[in-house]
């Protein structure tokens, strides 16, 4: 993994520790925060050694308090949608990983910390955590996908109460409304639920694991059908090797042993 200014990197048993360094500034998603962000997903994805992803903020504070504002403040309509598009992207290359990727969010997800928890496939809050899309408070709305990822996560009219007002919801509200999996008392317990999971899933066919990815994403594809992604997923499965592998555990009542392909 390249060395980057922003989020410190640490491998461990197969699994990427992702760490968001910005704590001075609550650790807000400037430009080259997020092409470091693009950048390491692009190389996750071709690294086998790789097998799971978790994201967090550093400090005690935040996950992502938003976008910088700096930088947004200098945007005209042009480059605006650019902003926009490449921040969808970005964290597109995050959902549609074929590894997983829990998001350990720390006190405030705003604005485009939120749309990266989002993004992510599960999010583990701890009890402080606060979750928000306030992009109406600066006369704008999110771009990075959180009008569509927060509908589908939560609902229509439950979305558009959180982006027209721009109030912030706690950890355990989030929980309640599908936006997060688990609430942790503290980081630490968190982390370590965080862990809990990607061991267990990481147990667990890597083919199928990618094809459940790309199944889950169908449903909020326009014009896809979900159904028949469901059905080539499953016979690309059949067609692999962790699949006799894993049929065969089962009728010899042993432990599956898969390796991907």
């Amino acid at each position: 993994m390249a060395d980057n200014t922003n989020i410190l990197s640490e491998e461990k048993e197969g699994i990427l520790y992702l760490t968001v360094n910005r704590e001075s500034k609550l650790n807000a998603l400037n430009f080259d925060t997020l092409e470091e962000i693009r950048n390491i997903f692009n190389e996750v994805s071709d690294n086998k050694d790789i097998k799971a992803v978790i994201i967090t903020g550093s400090g005690e504070k935040a996950f992502i308090a938003g976008a910088d504002i700096s930088e947004i403040a200098g945007l005209n309509e042009l480059n605006a949608r650019k902003f926009a598009e490449n921040g969808q992207e970005i964290f597109s290359l995050i959902e549609n990983c074929h590894k997983p990727v829990i998001a350990v969010v720390n006190g405030f997800a705003l604005g485009g910390g939120c749309e990266l928890a989002m993004a992510c496939h599960m999010r583990i809050a701890t009890a402080n955590a606060k979750f928000g899309q306030p992009e109406v408070n600066l006369g704008i709305i999110p771009g990075y996908g959180g009008t569509q990822r927060l509908t589908y996560l939560i609902g229509r009219g439950k979305a558009n109460e959180l982006m027209m007002t721009g109030d912030m919801i706690g950890a355990e509200e989030a929980k309640s409304l599908g936006l997060v999996n688990h609430v942790c008392e503290t980081k630490a317990a968190a982390m370590e639920k965080a862990g809990e999971i990607i061991q267990k899933v990481m147990s667990k066919a890597p083919l199928a694991i990618g094809m459940i990815v790309d199944c889950v994403n169908a449903v909020f594809i326009q014009g896809e059908n979900g159904y028949q992604t469901e059905a080539n997923s499953f016979a690309r499965c059949v067609k692999s090797g962790d699949y006799k592998e894993g049929t065969s555990a089962f009728l010899e009542k042993r432990k599956p042993v898969f390796k991907g392909e």
